[in-house]
């Protein structure tokens, strides 16, 4: 049986960012728009994706679950962002909570 987070299809190129969310619209964005990231957690686990990494910017924006497809390539990208914060992402992994972590932001 598959776990909820492998019903997301992520696509990754040069350009953008693609999420495919099984029961809502896609989501992209550019690499070069994005203004923020953050990390959100949710009390809905283990039967539905309970930690998001969410980038915005330029008015769009791509959430995709911890677990889905290609989640680490995309973590492994954005976290060679200078100034990425690596304890924001450790206080995340601690919560059970709703809560928003975070993360990065360009700087102005």
């Amino acid at each position: 049986m598959k776990q909820p987070e492998e019903y997301y299809n992520v696509t990754i190129t040069d350009e953008y960012l693609k999420v495919e969310h099984p029961d809502r619209k896609p989501e992209q964005i550019n690499w070069r728009d994005i203004e923020e990231i953050l990390i959100v957690t949710t009390d809905e686990g283990p039967f539905l994706p309970d930690v998001w990494l969410v980038l915005t910017g330029n008015g769009t924006g791509c959430s995709l679950p911890q677990g889905a497809p290609n989640y680490d390539l995309v973590y492994d990208i954005v976290s060679k962002y200078e100034g990425f914060d690596f304890e924001a992402v450790i206080k995340s992994a601690l919560s059970t909570d709703n809560a928003r972590f975070d993360v990065w932001k360009r700087k102005p």
